[in-house]
């Protein structure tokens, strides 16, 4: 028999089967309950071994009146939202509400983003749908990469991710030739740098790559691309940030995946298809930001940014 809750008047019948001296398991069985949801009702109501239902039923609503879940606070409910409207997600939300002493499950959160689309609310907008399969074009054209690297030349660490200063690179495509982003990921931080440049063209990409990493070049050790035209230029890359260069297996994104799922969250900032024409240098600087400050589950629910920089300060 499923878990029932007792209503008021189960407990008046409680009370008189028990006044006619029927057995606890009888009593269950007659007003259709298990009976251990019988026991724990007695033992939690009954006041000197005495049950009277008014009292019985006046204490429970007292109790779910005050239970945590049924109270979520005014400041704990703004903090949701707003973390929300930042596209992060109930679980991300959750873990760092514990530390800042605002504790939610991502569960409630789920039921209070169900609740809110039921009421008519725009709550439900902002969590993650489903992401779509990678795919290429049948025949895609692929350029000759003269004097690549392969990835099964890179260091074991690099997989690893144990040390700091390996990253990954790829471009995302505007609208119909209205430009890209070249986008590059730290892998053991996790930090995520975004640029936007009028073309796909080599020379663009390489020169956006240079100049987004001069900054950290002391951090550099390796870049690893797909096989895109827009990385033949990679040993003028490699010598301006003295670091190594390599080039994943065709067909392979997962040996990039860091990279391509960070170019997915970037998607919610900067749908596929749109005009980059449109999307301005603040915008793209706004997506990048909002990105690097989601806690990320595989560095323990921190932030990008800020591991990021404990690994600057401590190099």
């Amino acid at each position: 028999m499923s878990y029932q809750q007792l209503t008021e008047g189960k407990r008046y019948q409680i009370a008189a089967l028990i006044a006619q001296g029927c057995s606890r398991a009888d009593v269950a069985k007659a007003i259709g309950v298990h009976r251990t949801t019988l026991y724990r009702e007695l033992k939690r109501n009954s006041l000197d071994g005495v049950y009277q239902p008014q009292q019985a039923h006046a204490a429970t609503s007292t109790r779910r009146a005050q239970a945590r879940k049924y109270r979520v606070p005014t400041q704990t409910l703004e903090y949701v939202e707003l973390t929300l409207s930042w596209q992060w997600s109930p679980e991300q939300i959750s873990q760092l509400s514990h530390r800042i002493s605002r504790p939610v499950s991502h569960e409630w959160i789920y039921r209070h983003v169900a609740a809110d689309k039921a009421r008519g609310g725009k709550l439900y907008k902002a969590l993650r749908q489903g992401h779509k399969r990678y795919r290429k074009g049948r025949h895609p054209k692929r350029a000759v990469i003269a004097e690549r690297r392969s990835i099964e030349e890179c260091p074991a660490i690099v997989d690893s991710r144990e040390r700091f200063g390996d990253w990954e690179v790829d471009t995302v495509l505007g609208k119909q030739g209205s430009g890209a982003l070249v986008t590059l990921a730290e892998r053991k931080s996790r930090f995520y740098l975004v640029r936007k440049v009028k073309t796909k063209e080599a020379s663009e990409v390489s020169e956006a790559i240079i100049d987004m990493l001069k900054p950290y070049q002391a951090h550099v050790h390796t870049i690893t691309a797909d096989n895109g035209s827009e990385f033949v230029e990679h040993k003028a890359i490699a010598k301006a940030l003295a670091a190594d260069f390599y080039f994943a297996h065709p067909y392979s994104p997962w040996e990039r995946g860091l990279n391509e799922n960070f170019n997915g969250l970037l998607r919610q900032y900067i749908p596929k298809g749109t005009d980059l024409c449109t999307v301005s240098t603040e915008d793209v600087r706004m997506a990048q930001q909002r990105l690097n400050l989601q806690p990320r589950k595989c560095l323990g629910f921190r932030q990008p940014a800020l591991v990021f920089q404990e690994y600057l300060q401590a190099a």
